[in-house]
């Protein structure tokens, strides 16, 4: 029994993506309370070097970590006492009034039913407390928010929330709603129910590509769906695609974009234990990659030089909740296999 035992174990370790070569990361953070979830990275367009990763710790008694490059926890930019936040993201110029902008941080606080946002670098609550979104029905976890990423449309100057749940309808899955100026805070109005779901496990990650009009979620049990950021744009599902090129769940999703529409799609397989990169062109499967994480719920990356520590930009992804933890790699780390070779 005990042979047999070691060989199934042989044969689950030999087909994981632990079997390609590990790429170390630069820098481990340090440890949060409960359970990472989501990064996101502000940068510091003034001093690179003093940008600011921030990170779910998934818990009833959660909160939103910042870190330093260092992977050190900045306390005083350290928010706690959520219910559950879970995704996060950031964006920049985000207008207030017709004289006021600011850079924001946005998360769903899953527990309570809502989304948070705040300025950045200064934490100050742009939302009135927080607002309520998926409140028309209170059935099978459909008004539970997770997954969330923020859209600043290059056309409308107008800036987005695109949201998701913890579980939902075959249609409609996702809701976008516009952050209003409102002189001293952000005011939602929903624009539009939209995202196609399989039914098959849940749909958590979401990233957008501001600059090519793009939104991207990871229907976990089936593959990537893509479509129009733009409301008027319409609800057509664009593109599915991917799912061949994981084990089981699809996770985070980050968007690495370089002049002339170029970069990559970078997704998590879960279970895999590795990371899979797609063309940001055409949407078709390039390579994979371990960063030596497990269990990766979210990643984020950044194509902008921070100074001296992460010139060629940033990835940072989220490592086992049992570590607690994030990976930074510099971004020239990530390149396929055969060239890094070079």
């Amino acid at each position: 029994m005990n042979k047999i035992k070691s060989i199934l174990i042989c044969l689950i370790l030999a087909s994981c993506g632990k079997q390609l070569p590990e790429i170390a990361p630069d820098v481990v953070t340090e440890k949060t309370l409960h359970d990472t979830d989501d990064p996101a990275i502000w940068v510091n367009r003034e001093n690179p070097e003093q940008s600011i990763v921030f990170g779910t710790d998934k818990d009833t008694d959660g909160a939103i970590y910042a870190f330093d490059l260092d992977g050190k926890i900045i306390e005083s930019k350290t928010m706690r006492n959520f219910k559950r936040p879970n995704n996060v993201d950031v964006e920049y110029d985000v207008r207030l009034s017709d004289s006021t902008v600011t850079d924001i941080m946005i998360f769903t606080e899953r527990e309570r039913e809502q989304i948070r946002i705040f300025s950045v670098p200064d934490l100050k609550p742009l939302d009135n407390g927080g607002f309520k979104v998926f409140q028309d029905t209170r059935e099978n976890e459909m008004s539970l928010p997770m997954g969330i990423s923020i859209y600043k449309s290059p056309k409308s100057k107008k800036t987005y929330a695109v949201v998701g749940r913890k579980n939902g309808p075959k249609e409609g899955y996702l809701h976008q709603i516009e952050l209003e100026p409102a002189g001293d805070h952000l005011a939602p109005k929903l624009v539009r129910e939209f995202g196609l779901f399989s039914g098959k496990k849940e749909i958590e990650a979401i990233a957008v590509d501001d600059e090519l009009g793009f939104i991207y979620c990871a229907d976990e049990g089936d593959g990537i769906r893509k479509y129009y950021a733009e409301p008027d744009m319409g609800n057509e599902e664009l593109a599915l695609f991917g799912g061949e090129h994981f084990n089981d769940d699809i996770e985070g999703i980050a968007i690495a974009a370089y002049p002339n529409g170029k970069g990559q799609i970078i997704v998590s397989d879960q279970q895999e234990g590795t990371f899979n990169f797609f063309s940001r062109e055409d949407n078709s499967f390039e390579y994979a990659l371990n960063l030596g994480t497990t269990e990766t719920d979210g990643c984020e990356v950044t194509t902008a030089a921070l100074g001296d520590k992460f010139p060629n930009g940033l990835f940072v992804s989220m490592n086992d909740n049992g570590e607690k933890n994030f990976f930074y790699h510099d971004l020239s780390r990530l390149k396929k296999p055969e060239e890094a070779e070079k």
